[in-house]
């Protein structure tokens, strides 16, 4: 399925031969996402999947935030810090970079080389129907959660094929050709494949690619498995033996959230998933943490621009 969005963006950026391809600013990026603001106020994915190929030479820091759907960075060029989760990662190029849905990440983009990726966005639902009980091609991202390492490096003969792969797709993207749409489609799920076959045998990636604080990540494992419990500032720094001022002050310096801040977005997220299955709003809210609701209406109203209660149809009217 092709997009709107996908024909707006490689009007700019595609032509057949792959040395004369122009690549989308990040400023222009920035200028075409707001053709879908709306859709963004929720973070609602509509199509399977948008592909973007981005190229900066600006300096430039990103707030902290989550995605409604699942994203795949493919590292080409530059010098760029990803955060993920409270590790901070530092690709080398062609290293694969795969941030979940309600993962809170961020970039941080240095001025003193051209930062080239490849972003890929795929809605969680077109990912999910793609398996059977033995090949779930969600995998990838459910094992780098799972084991807390979201960068991928695939060696010299998978990576020259996901190359070949990715420079296909791009051009049946960018096509008017009989059956364009389709061959996308299957060039994408392609590429899925090759990912979850060097995740799901990659035995480890080298220390020097990432760094991480060993007891924030347990706080920050923690919390989200106990989105529920009582995770004060109190409750956590007795859990967790340590003062309640440094275990604000090593939390916001490791993961660039204050620990309020990262819960509620936690919670928001989680309550957020939960009213797209259906699930009733009060519900979700508590179930998700929130025993206010109007601390929950205030919270959700800031993050996604409408009432609980508005995304909820919002959502449903989305959902095939």
């Amino acid at each position: 399925m092709l997009f709107v969005l996908q024909k707006v963006l490689f009007r700019y950026k595609l032509k057949e031969h792959k040395n004369h391809r122009r690549k989308l600013t990040l400023h222009q990026e920035e200028e075409l996402f707001q053709k879908l603001a709306e859709t963004q106020k929720t973070g609602y994915l509509n199509e399977n999947f948008r592909l973007f190929h981005l190229r900066d030479k600006t300096e430039q820091e990103f707030q902290f935030h989550y995605h409604d759907f699942h994203k795949i960075v493919i590292f080409i060029s530059g010098n760029v810090t990803y955060f993920i989760e409270g590790k901070a990662y530092y690709p080398k190029p062609w290293d694969i970079l795969l941030v979940g849905r309600y993962n809170v990440h961020k970039p941080l983009i240095s001025k003193d080389s051209t930062y080239e990726r490849i972003v890929i966005w795929i809605k969680n639902e077109f990912i999910g129907s793609y398996h059977d009980t033995e090949d779930n091609i969600s995998a990838c991202f459910s094992h780098t959660d799972n084991q807390g390492i979201h960068l991928i490096r695939p060696a010299a003969d998978p990576q020259l094929i996901i190359r070949e792969i990715l420079f296909q797709l791009e051009i049946a993207l960018s096509s008017d050709k009989f059956a364009a749409p389709l061959l996308a489609t299957t060039l994408f799920l392609q590429l899925l494949i090759y990912i979850n076959r060097i995740t799901l045998s990659q035995r480890s990636v080298h220390s020097s690619s990432f760094t991480y604080d060993k007891q924030i990540e347990e706080i920050m494992q923690f919390i989200n498995h106990n989105l529920s419990a009582d995770l004060s500032n109190n409750a956590l720094a007795d859990r967790f033996y340590l003062s309640r001022y440094h275990l604000m002050h090593k939390f916001k310096k490791e993961t660039g959230y204050t620990l309020h801040n990262y819960i509620e977005q936690k919670r928001l997220a989680n309550a957020s998933a939960q009213i797209k299955k259906g699930i009733p709003v009060m519900k979700a809210a508590k179930d998700s943490g929130f025993l206010d609701y109007s601390t929950f209406l205030r919270a959700f109203r800031k993050k996604y621009g409408i009432s609980p209660k508005e995304y909820a149809r919002h959502t449903a009217s989305l959902t095939p």
